[in-house]
This record gives C-alpha cells, sequence and structure tokens, in this order.
C-alpha cells in the first residue's frame, strides 16, 4: 500500500475521532474572510474550547459515512470549515462573529450536527440563542437555592416573631410588678 493512501486511511480516523468527541459540529463557508479576520476568530474559539479546523471534503464525507447523514454530506460542497465543540459553543462564537456588519457576507453557515442529528443554518442560528451549560447549571442551582433561603427566611422570622413576644410579655409584667 502507498504511504499516501495510508496518510489519508489515517486523516480519515482523526476525522472521525473529532466528531464521534464533539458534541457538536457547525460547518461554514469561509470565502472571503482575511487571515486577520480568522485569526481572531481562532482565538474567539480557543476561549470557547472549540477546535476549528479546515478539513478536505471527501476526507470528511468518509469520516461520517457510519453517521447516515444525507442532509449534512450534502453540504461538504466547497470551502468548508468545522468547529467541534460543547453542544452550543461553535454556534455561539459563529453567530457572535456574523452579528458584527463587517463581518456579513463573510461566512456562511452551511448546517451542522448536534448529537448525531442534523440541523441546518437556522437551526444552528436557535441554538446559538441558547443559554450555555454552565448558564444553565447556575439557573438550576440558584433555582433549588431558593426554597430553602425562603425556608430559613420563614424559620428566622418565626422566631424573632416568639421573641418579641416574650419580650413584651416580659416588659408588661416589669410594668405591673412596678
Amino acid at each position: 500500500m502507498s504511504t499516501n493512501l495510508e496518510l489519508k486511511k489515517q486523516e480519515v480516523q482523526e476525522i472521525k475521532q473529532l466528531f464521534d468527541n464533539a458534541e457538536s459540529v457547525v460547518v461554514v463557508n469561509y470565502t472571503g474572510i482575511t487571515v486577520e479576520e480568522i485569526t481572531a476568530l481562532r482565538v474567539k474559539f480557543r476561549e470557547a474550547g472549540v477546535n476549528y479546523k479546515v478539513l478536505k471534503n471527501t476526507l470528511v464525507k468518509r469520516a461520517v459515512e457510519d453517521l447516515n447523514l444525507p442532509e449534512f454530506e450534502a453540504h461538504l460542497e466547497g470551502p468548508s470549515a468545522f468547529a467541534f465543540g460543547d453542544a452550543v459553543g461553535p454556534a455561539k462564537v459563529i453567530a457572535e462573529f456574523l452579528k458584527n456588519k463587517e463581518n456579513a457576507g463573510k461566512m456562511e453557515v452551511k448546517g451542522g450536527i448536534v448529537e448525531g442529528r442534523y440541523i441546518d443554518a437556522k437551526g444552528v442560528e436557535a441554538l446559538s440563542k441558547l443559554p450555555s451549560r454552565e448558564e444553565l447549571i447556575a439557573k438550576m442551582l440558584g433555582s433549588m437555592n431558593a426554597p430553602v433561603s425562603n425556608l430559613v427566611g420563614v424559620l428566622s422570622a418565626t422566631l424573632r416573631s416568639v421573641l418579641y413576644a416574650l419580650n413584651a410579655v416580659k416588659d408588661q409584667k416589669e410594668n405591673n410588678a412596678a
């Protein structure tokens, strides 16, 4: 076997691992973006824990054959870059980049995969509007903490009321004794 074929098989395996390890993948057409803009975007991807790669479409097609997602494979034409990450990270970074009017039209979302299911460009946009996992956990812990805080407040108010009543009885007895 030729070394070129072996290298391609190895690349396909690496791409397959990227897809297997990512909760979501967003595919974009990056035509028109400058080197400075892509460098700044890569920094934002790194900060969000997202892996951004430009990959050959043919190798990606081979890597995702077993996913059985023909809708996704249809987007593997032309220049394609892939953002791999948690459920909402890649979509959020790309949406933030595209919000800037200067960047409009420089990058086009083709579609994506979230936990093994295909989503179109509108689905990626909707995904970008969801809160991150950390935000959801914080909200859940806050709502779990609220009943406990309320119970402590009620109990302390009840104890305060009993203390005020006892002080009132004491003051009344002192006034009657005098």
